[in-house]
């Protein structure tokens, strides 16, 4: 698949949103930015550069940002997508304005071009019924930094055509994904369950006074920070032994938390207005100075942790299992 010749455009240009760009470029297809917010155009441009500049330092790409930003169209004007074979959606979590952006869109692009939407809380077959070709619709689902990180999960909706989202999948590892299909629609998707999940229980234990803010960023980032980014749940229960966990569920599976409201921890921080780092209000507490140092540090680590889980894909030990086959054979 040659990608260059699948034009893509990406509708909504904040942070997200130029990450993906910045992803698409990297990946070489010709991109059309559109910013349906004004706001957006005066930082669009200097986030996506900035993003392959940092790209270049830590040698995820070998050419200058110039090169890349060859392929970029940054505009406000919807009739600049008519050629675009793919549309990333990436604006407010508000079905208005999504069904607005849908509109406009879908009066431009070929009935055959395949639109997505980067939702991270509204169902995709609620979307896909604010189109006029709910089976060309999709979620793609990023984690920030979209360029950097391995993480995309494609949702169908229930009318979603399954071949379209098939095509993501193999277009995804173009993008240097590990892609996750998500064959049929789930509040929440799969990822955000399992760590909402884990969200709930960190915020239980510490309001019943078990373990502070602390002390659970710490368990997670010396346990399961450990073996994430090289296995997953299933992966780590296989190498560490599975009736181990089948006798621990049957006692501890009944103590956890499951409430179905918001905990007070973090209603409390967000009634008073906390946005964590974006203004220095949190779960802990922040100088303007350290809070941007935090999202700087992060960025750096990002792009280390990459470094590092690209050297043990999801394939490695089936390569490796070849190759000493392959030896084998050639020392018969």
């Amino acid at each position: 698949m040659n990608v260059k010749e699948i034009p893509v455009a990406v509708v909504g240009l904040g942070l997200m949103g130029s990450s993906i760009v910045t992803c698409m470029l990297i990946a070489g297809h010709p991109v059309v930015a559109l910013a349906p917010v004004a706001n957006d155009l005066l930082y669009a441009k200097k986030r996506i550069t900035d993003d392959l500049e940092k790209s270049l330092k830590h040698g995820v790409i070998k050419k200058t940002p110039e090169y890349y930003l060859q392929n970029l169209t940054i505009t406000e004007d919807y009739s600049d997508l008519f050629a675009c074979k793919l549309v990333i959606e990436s604006t407010l979590e508000d079905l208005t304005i999504k069904q607005a952006v849908y509109q406009k869109v879908e009066s431009v692009i070929a009935s055959d071009a395949v639109l997505t939407s980067n939702t991270s809380a509204i169902p995709i077959s609620t979307l896909q019924k604010l189109t006029r070709h709910p089976e060309r619709f999709f979620g793609l689902h990023w984690s920030i930094p979209a360029h950097t990180s391995r993480f995309l999960e494609i949702i169908c909706g229930d009318d979603s055509n399954i071949s379209h989202g098939e095509f993501l999948y193999e277009l995804s590892s173009h993008w240097g994904k590990e892609p996750i299909l998500v064959r049929k629609d789930i509040a929440g998707f799969i990822t955000n369950r399992l760590m909402y999940a884990m969200y709930r229980e960190a915020i239980s234990l510490v309001e019943g006074g078990y373990a502070t803010v602390e002390d659970i960023d710490r368990s997670c980032r010396n346990n399961a920070g450990y073996f994430m980014t090289f296995v997953g749940i299933f992966r780590w229960m296989d190498l560490t032994g599975i009736p181990a966990y089948h006798a621990v569920m049957k006692d501890l599976l009944p103590t956890l938390n499951n409430s179905t409201e918001v905990p007070e921890l973090i209603s409390k921080i967000v009634e008073a207005g906390g946005k964590g780092v974006a203004n220095a209000k949190g779960f802990y507490d922040y100088t303007p100075e350290e809070a941007k140092l935090w999202e700087e540090t992060y960025a750096a680590f990002s792009y280390e942790i990459r470094e590092l889980a690209l050297k043990y894909p999801a394939d490695l030990v089936k390569k490796k299992l070849k190759e000493q086959q392959t030896q084998q054979q050639q020392s018969q």
